[in-house]
């Protein structure tokens, strides 16, 4: 697979890892490898940032348009995300009360899905 897959599917923001890893493919065996014994490179990577996006929005419990609509492009290092976590700017409360309303409307609806089965 590419390596911008492998990326994705590790959780790791592609243009902080190696150059070998960028630059070649990553068989199914090597991407299970990655993910079951990961070498300290990948491990300092998810620990430390910098994360891509996806992460980013995980970790503050927003939706990556929410990260968009506060203003935040790049990515963010985990002491970033820690900053941001401890002093929440008023963007970040917002997104977090929309994104929590979203998910409950989710919830509620697939709750009367499943009662209409």
């Amino acid at each position: 697979m590419k390596p911008a897959t492998a990326a994705q599917k590790l959780g790791v923001y592609l243009p902080a890892t190696p150059r070998e890893f960028q630059e070649g493919l990553v068989s199914r065996e090597e991407l299970d490898e990655l993910q079951h014994n990961p070498p300290q490179w990948l491990v300092d990577l998810r620990r430390n940032g910098p994360h891509p996006r996806s992460v980013v929005a995980a970790r503050l419990r927003v939706s990556n348009s929410g990260l968009a609509r506060g203003g935040i492009t790049e990515p963010l290092t985990t002491a970033q995300i820690a900053a941001l976590i401890a002093e929440p700017p008023p963007w970040l409360m917002r997104e977090r009360e929309t994104y929590a309303e979203v998910r409950r409307e989710q919830r509620r609806l697939q709750e009367q899905r499943d009662e209409t089965d």
